[in-house]
C-alpha cells in the first residue's frame, strides 16, 4: 500500500487515521467490605464507615457526569459492568445503554477471576451476562477481568458464551486477535497509561496532568497513524474519572482530539467487528501460563 493511498483510505471506518475507545467501568457497589480506598488501613475489628462512601460517589456523581460529558461531545463509550453493581442500580445501567454506549462484562462480582477454579469462572460470567442483559436489554460481548488477570480456562469460556473479543493485553497499539481452538478472538488493548484508576492512585497526580498525558498519547499516535493502524485507549472509573476536576480534563482533550482530522471514537464491540473484516491484523502468540 502506497502512502498516498493509506492517506485517502486511512486504517479505520470511513478512511479515518486514529481510534479512540474509550472505557468507563460500572463496579462501584459491588466491592467487598473489605474493599481498599484512599484511607489509611483500620485496625482489624473496626468498621470502616467512610470507604463505602467513597464508593458511592461513583453512582450517584460519577456516572451521571461522565454521561453527561459523552452526551456533549456525541462520544460513545464501552462500559465493563460489574453484575452486582448493575443490580444496585439498575436505573444506571438502563440509562448508560439507552444514551447508546456499549453493555460489556466484568465479571459478577469482584472476586478475582485468577483465584477461581473453571466451573466458578464459568459461573461468574454466565451470572454477568443474566444480569446485564436482564436489565439493560444488551447481552455482553466484550470482557475485561478483574486486573486484567485470566487463568488457562479464560478464553476457552469466553470463546463457548459468544464473546467476541477481550481487554486484557497490554501488548500493542492496535487491534489483535489470539487463536482459540482455531477461531479467531479479538483483542481490543486496554491501557495502564491513560487510565484513571492507575495515575490517581498517585497523590503527585493532578487533572492537569492527566490532561496533558492524554494529549501526548495523542499526539505520538496520531502522527504514527499516517503509517499504519493506531489505537488510542482511555479508562475511566466510576468512583475516580467522574470527579469534576478529572471530567474538566476529559472536556478539554476531547474537545483537542476532535480539532484534528480523521479522528473517530469507537466502542469496543465496533472495534472487534471492524477487525474481524481485516485482513491485515497481527495474531498475538498464545498465551504462557
Amino acid at each position: 500500500m502506497t502512502e498516498e493511498h493509506q492517506e485517502e483510505t486511512g486504517f479505520w471506518p470511513g478512511g479515518a487515521r486514529l481510534a479512540i475507545s474509550i472505557s468507563m467501568q460500572f463496579e462501584a457497589g459491588a466491592q467487598g467490605k473489605d474493599a481498599e480506598g484512599p484511607f489509611p488501613p483500620m485496625e482489624a475489628g473496626l468498621v470502616d464507615t467512610i470507604t463505602p462512601t467513597w464508593y458511592e460517589y461513583g453512582m450517584n456523581e460519577g456516572i451521571p457526569r461522565l454521561l453527561d460529558l459523552w452526551d456533549r461531545h456525541d462520544v460513545k463509550v464501552t462500559s465493563h459492568m460489574v453484575g452486582q453493581a448493575v443490580e444496585r442500580r439498575p436505573d444506571l445501567a438502563k440509562e448508560l445503554v439507552s444514551r447508546g454506549h456499549e453493555a460489556a462484562a466484568h465479571g459478577y462480582n469482584w472476586t478475582p477471576q485468577f483465584g477461581m477454579n473453571p466451573e466458578e469462572e464459568r459461573l461468574s460470567y454466565e451470572k454477568n451476562i443474566e444480569v446485564v442483559e436482564r436489565v439493560t436489554g444488551q447481552r455482553p460481548v466484550g470482557f475485561n477481568a478483574f486486573w486484567m488477570r485470566q487463568t488457562r480456562a479464560t478464553f476457552d469460556i469466553l470463546q463457548e458464551l459468544g464473546f467476541l473479543y477481550h481487554t486484557d493485553d497490554l501488548s500493542r497499539d492496535e487491534p489483535a486477535l489470539t487463536l482459540v481452538h482455531d477461531k479467531p478472538f479479538v483483542v481490543v488493548p486496554y491501557t495502564l497509561r491513560c487510565n484513571d484508576i492507575g495515575r490517581f492512585s498517585s497523590q503527585g497526580m493532578t487533572s492537569a496532568a492527566f490532561e496533558q498525558e492524554l494529549k501526548d498519547e495523542f499526539d505520538v499516535l496520531y502522527a504514527e497513524g499516517a503509517q499504519r493502524r493506531r489505537m488510542m485507549s482511555i479508562s475511566t472509573h466510576d468512583r475516580i474519572g467522574g470527579a469534576p476536576g478529572i471530567v474538566g480534563a476529559l472536556d478539554r482533550f476531547l474537545t483537542y482530539a476532535k480539532q484534528h482530522e480523521g479522528v473517530i471514537f469507537m466502542r469496543k464491540d465496533e472495534i472487534a467487528q471492524y477487525t474481524l473484516q481485516q485482513d491485515d491484523v497481527p495474531i498475538n502468540p498464545p498465551r504462557k501460563y
